[in-house]
């Protein structure tokens, strides 16, 4: 079990990109607490150790998404709150961005994934394909597609780099 002050540490550094992972996934600020305060949870009791800092981050990425699917196959689900509801409840959420942050919402899982890693994270390519257990070659793929439907959705070319 890991000592408090290792914790409180890891909230410090990666409790924003847990939630944001959650609301991608959830789309619900409420449900996102619940996986938020399990992942930490996980944290907390997991024995094993990281090699470097950027394991430790890549552990946190993977847990949260598989906590949040664990979340999303659940019989016991509570109803979710619309989209609508999560863009204006979120504070920290710039109102510039609802565009933005509603198309990228609406994408399929499997892109939504990619496109927050790479563009919010700032990992590359071979980085994603080692967290999600995937080749390069596909999260190429994923990311080249879910350029063009977030392309499609707003008009214009934001994402191609």
């Amino acid at each position: 079990m890991r000592s408090e002050q290792e914790t409180n540490r890891a909230i410090a550094l990666y409790s924003d990109m847990i939630r944001h992972i959650c609301l991608y996934h959830l789309k619900s600020i409420e449900d996102t607490e619940d996986v938020f305060q399990n992942v930490f949870l996980k944290y907390l009791l997991y024995d094993g150790t990281f090699m470097n800092a950027d394991h430790e981050k890549a552990w946190f990425i993977r847990v949260t998404i598989n906590a949040c699917k664990d979340f999303l196959k659940s019989l016991f689900r509570h109803k979710t709150v619309p989209l609508e509801t999560l863009t204006e409840e979120a504070a920290h959420i710039d109102p510039d961005h609802r565009e933005v942050l509603e198309a990228i919402l609406s994408l399929p899982a499997k892109y939504k994934d990619v496109i927050y890693l790479y563009y919010y994270e700032g990992y590359s390519a071979a980085e994603i394909a080692a967290i999600m257990k995937s080749k390069e070659n596909t999260i190429y793929s994923l990311l080249s597609r879910g350029r063009s439907i977030l392309k499609e959705k707003l008009g214009g070319d934001e994402f191609d780099k």
